[in-house]
């Protein structure tokens, strides 16, 4: 089977700029470029794509949830300075992590992968249907971030490989993992919640209770937040007395919300960008300017980085796709 990679590119950079601290010959703080870049080899050295599809979120990305949820990702702490970042003043230091994006766009540009940003979308929803996308039937889809909410993508032919995590959740054992499928990981995170994106959960209640007081969400069958209502009410109707059936019940409203905000099922985009996506999936010309990547190295005084594995992967994908 083909393989295709899809990466959550803004999740990837900014992992890579918290842990890496390295500097350039020059000075300026280039962590979250060169780690990406060993990253992405790494990344296509253990999972030898056939494809690699570079999904950024788009400006303005979170309006639509914030319409749903006003408090969708606010609060958000600051980007936390690096290890090499600290001579840098708060204005330096988000200038630079500005800089070192927008530079690794430049490069990834030189590369035969296709990036895709969207206006107002993020990322989440681009790659959820990206790897619904006909195209890719019979494809094994791998998806690279640490986000949890890509969980409920896994099924057969998807897969999520968290790198930060060194693991790989197959739809299989995200079951005997959290006891949960991917089916109806969604409502399980509703009632959760998500700290990282300021998203309330029902106090007192994670993953592990959801498996202990459901455990028909790792039946294979998509349950809905009705099937989930009317089970707890039945359980307090036998008089089961756990908290947990109360609580839920009791906030139904704030799973509803958060279920619309966190499901990628269906991917919140437009049909404009719906087809647009289509269009640069369709039309892409791989090349490949192992030349222009090399003086941008050295142009960064990181030119002693070795990517000849990656270059050599790269010329495989364009020698296929002409």
């Amino acid at each position: 089977m083909k393989r295709l990679v899809v990466i959550d590119s803004l999740n990837l950079f900014m992992r890579n700029y918290h842990a890496s601290g390295f500097l350039s010959s020059h000075g300026p703080p280039v962590g979250g470029l060169l780690g990406y870049l060993r990253s992405l080899q790494k990344c296509i050295r253990e999972c030898k794509p056939d494809e690699i599809i570079i999904v950024w979120d788009g400006p303005g990305g979170s309006t639509k949830k914030r319409k749903l949820y006003s408090n969708y990702k606010a609060g958000r702490k600051p980007v936390k300075i690096n290890r090499g970042n600290s001579f840098l003043t708060d204005e330096e230091e988000e200038k630079n992590v500005l800089w070192q994006q927008s530079r690794l766009l430049e490069y990834l540009n030189n590369f035969p992968v296709i990036q895709i940003m969207e206006p107002q979308v993020e990322a989440d929803d681009l790659i959820a249907f990206v790897t619904k996308n006909h195209k890719y039937n019979g494809w094994i889809k791998i998806i690279v971030s640490s986000d949890k909410d890509f969980i409920q993508l896994c099924d057969k032919e998807t897969v999520l490989h968290r790198p930060m995590q060194s693991e790989t959740l197959t739809w299989k054992n995200v079951i005997e993992k959290f006891g949960i499928h991917p089916n109806n990981f969604t409502i399980a995170r509703a009632m959760e919640g998500d700290k990282s994106d300021n998203i309330a959960g029902v106090k007192g209640v994670g993953l592990k209770s959801v498996r202990k007081y459901l455990p028909f969400l790792s039946e294979s069958k998509t349950y809905l937040l009705s099937d989930i209502e009317e089970y707890c009410k039945k359980k307090i109707e036998e008089g089961i007395k756990a908290k947990f059936y109360h609580s839920v019940l009791d906030n139904m409203n704030l799973i509803d919300e958060n279920y619309r905000i966190m499901q990628l099922y269906t991917p919140n985009i437009s049909a404009q960008v719906a087809q647009s996506t289509r269009q640069v999936l369709r039309d892409f010309v791989y090349e490949l300017n192992v030349t222009g990547t090399k003086t941008m190295l050295l142009e960064d005084r990181i030119g002693d980085s070795n990517f000849e594995e990656m270059y050599a992967l790269f010329k495989r994908i364009v020698v296929e796709n002409k």
